[in-house]
């Protein structure tokens, strides 16, 4: 073998183990709740906190709005100021998609038609008033109740259980939310 096809040879295989030390240890999938009644998941859902996805980064009063269509899709409205309460008025309509029957815990969301987000049910409480909604893919979680605020107990437990789920909790940050009634009646 000549000199230049060696060390070429020799840095590729340098490079590849330098690669392959990089990668993180495979991840346990993602738990998700063994059962969501949905007629009790639909209403209006309001974002607590969340490792926030490019649209939702400096999001005021954000609310997750579910209805269950005839179809049994899932027709979602997703609303908030942009920057600040006196922000502009953003409006979502994506579609949710039940993927998994048996607990109707796995959804695909889909903004742009033809993909479909993961989308998973991790936590519910058993009275329905608060939901953590995760990802497997770990990069972005959204915690949700049914009222504009819950108590520094609530938010700490609902953040130590996403931090259980594999997730970088520095990312979470709180979504500012005013005293407001409900837009749609959610239901308890």
């Amino acid at each position: 073998m000549n000199r230049p096809t060696r060390t070429a040879t020799l840095f590729a295989c340098a490079l590849a183990a330098l690669l392959a030390g990089c990668q993180s240890a495979p991840r346990p999938p993602l738990s998700v709740v063994p059962h969501v009644d949905l007629e009790r998941f639909m209403g209006d859902w309001y974002v607590i906190a969340n490792i926030p996805t490019l649209i939702e980064r400096g999001a005021h009063d954000a609310v997750e709005s579910y209805r269950l269509a005839d179809d049994g899709t899932i027709d979602t409205t997703f609303t908030f100021r942009d920057g600040g309460f006196d922000g502009e008025p953003k409006r979502y309509t994506p579609r949710g998609y039940v993927v998994d029957g048996g607990s109707n815990a796995v959804w695909g969301m889909q903004f742009v038609w033809p993909i479909k987000a993961d989308y998973r049910i991790a936590y519910l409480a058993p009275d329905y008033s608060q939901t953590v909604i995760a990802r497997e893919k770990r990069d972005y979680v959204w915690i949700m109740a049914r009222t504009p605020r819950i108590s520094d107990e609530d938010y700490g437990r609902l953040v130590r259980f996403v931090a259980a789920q594999g997730y970088d909790v520095s990312k979470i940050r709180r979504v500012p939310q005013r005293d407001r009634p409900a837009q749609s009646g959610g239901q308890s």
